[in-house]
């Protein structure tokens, strides 16, 4: 039992501090964005260029922050430890049966050619 109640206390540990690099994540690039958008705007970085590089930054960062929170909150909250375990059991009970069914077949044919 004391194995169970440490290996939930470990995902739990391994949740928790997915969620807070997450959330650390969410607020950098916030700052971030602001940063990019007054240096873009107030500061003229990148004015030659006529073009709104900051959208173009922030629009690449937002998304690779919404692949992070697929990640934690859908990605990793279904296919953890126990799914895990749960197809491998479930791939080990195929596999045995299909060798019961060989070795039956087998013992058949031994069977009949006797």
């Amino acid at each position: 039992m004391e194995k169970e109640v440490h290996e939930q206390y470990e995902y739990a540990r391994r949740r928790l501090r997915q969620k807070k690099i997450l959330y650390f994540h969410f607020v950098l690039f916030l700052l971030g964005s602001l940063f990019l958008f007054v240096a873009n705007r107030f500061f003229g970085f990148g004015a030659e260029s006529n073009q709104n590089w900051c959208i173009w930054g922030i629009t690449i960062w937002f998304f690779l922050f919404i692949l992070h929170f697929i990640k934690v909150y859908i990605t990793d909250r279904f296919m953890n430890k126990k799914w895990e375990r749960e197809q491998i059991d479930r791939l080990v009970a195929l596999q045995q049966k299909r060798i019961s069914q060989l070795e039956s077949k087998i013992n058949e044919d031994t069977e009949n050619k006797i």
